[in-house]
């Protein structure tokens, strides 16, 4: 198929709600790209099965993002929004392209030696997690499928010819690796079939939304976020409970790291005038921790009520989200379909 416009191409897991880090991150950021790029976001649910989710959990968790997405902005019409499992050319290809990805670059990838040594419960920054691994070779907590993740990314990516893929800085590693098996395909089979995509950084550095807990970057995982489905009062309060400091003691003192945080978040949602008057009365030492978190609260409502309404509306009709993503596996699929139908083709596989 030709591609009129540039194709850009994103997919979250479907594990946990989506909170204010995604929606300044890259759902705002999409919402303003829709008009202008072949936009393609999936909800990747194959992915999350490497953390053996509850079933349950996991087929609630796909509705909750997909209504997440559509109440953010994201309009089904212009974009194509399909969950990962639906389209089932993703897994042939899978299954076709690691016979072309070694066990050992994939057992080298940063993101798979900090999950294996999260999930076996060791410590150490030993490189030679392959020992580790293979001395717990009775302990099912590293799957197959955690090694083979960046193989199933780099299919997601190739198999729509995507020429632009948002990461964060903790992915992009996997993206260098997609292009790499790009023209390791290319070059094994005397072709000039794959691109090779490359971050989409929406014209600046990536953008990091704090947490709440006064260290790092709001994550899922963290416990530190602040849900785009937080009602009025649970958000009110994780605000009010955030991490700050004892004050400053003397003017123009620097600012504690969980204090700056509390300064980017407001410099996000109440505006740059406002995060600056914070700032100066840190400076000379007049801040009121408890005044300048009921404005954050306040200035993060304005942006989440709106939102969380829209959700609850969406996720409550299941004919409308069964339609969406009815809708988006079908366009997803032709894209997919073709990509396979070449692949296969190109390493031999056809029929008698």
């Amino acid at each position: 198929m030709e591609k009129d416009k540039k194709v850009v191409l994103s997919g979250i897991r479907s594990t946990g709600n989506l909170h204010l880090g995604n929606y300044y991150g890259a759902l705002s950021k999409f919402v303003r790209m829709q008009d202008d790029y072949d936009c393609r976001f999936f909800i990747a649910d194959l992915h999350a099965l490497t953390t053996n989710p509850d079933p349950k959990m996991l087929h609630e968790s796909v509705k909750d993002i997909l209504a997440e997405y559509i109440a953010a902005g994201l309009d089904p019409e212009k974009n194509i929004l399909y969950v990962q499992s639906d389209v089932p050319e993703i897994s042939e290809m899978y299954l076709l392209l690691n016979m072309h990805v070694g066990i050992g670059e994939l057992m080298r990838t940063a993101s798979f030696k900090d999950k294996a040594r999260k999930a076996l419960g060791i410590t150490s920054d030993s490189d030679e997690i392959e020992k580790e691994i293979i001395g717990n070779q009775t302990n099912q907590r590293v799957n197959a499928g955690l090694l083979t993740y960046p193989t199933l990314m780099a299919v997601d990516i190739l198999i729509h010819h995507a020429d632009y893929v948002p990461v964060g800085k903790d992915q992009e590693q996997h993206l260098e690796l997609t292009r790499r098996f790009a023209r390791r395909f290319n070059s094994f089979y005397k072709v000039d079939y794959f691109g090779e995509p490359v971050n989409f950084n929406f014209g600046g550095e990536a953008l990091k939304v704090p947490g709440l807990d006064g260290s790092g970057k709001m994550g899922k995982s963290e416990g530190n976020c602040i849900y785009l489905i937080d009602d009025e009062k649970t958000l009110r309060k994780k605000v009010m409970r955030a991490v700050t400091d004892e004050g400053p003691k003397e003017p123009n003192s620097v600012v504690s790291k969980p204090v700056e945080n509390l300064f980017l978040l407001l410099d996000l949602v109440s505006g740059k005038e406002v995060a600056d008057h914070y700032r100066q009365a840190y400076a000379d030492c007049s801040i009121r921790y408890g005044d300048m978190k009921k404005q954050l609260a306040e200035d993060m409502l304005k942006v989440t009520l709106p939102i969380r309404e829209r959700i609850l509306d969406i996720r409550n009709n299941d004919e409308y989200l069964s339609k969406v993503v009815r809708n988006g596996a079908e366009r997803a699929r032709a894209y997919a379909a073709d990509t396979l139908r070449d692949v296969r083709e190109i390493m031999g596989i056809r029929k008698i």
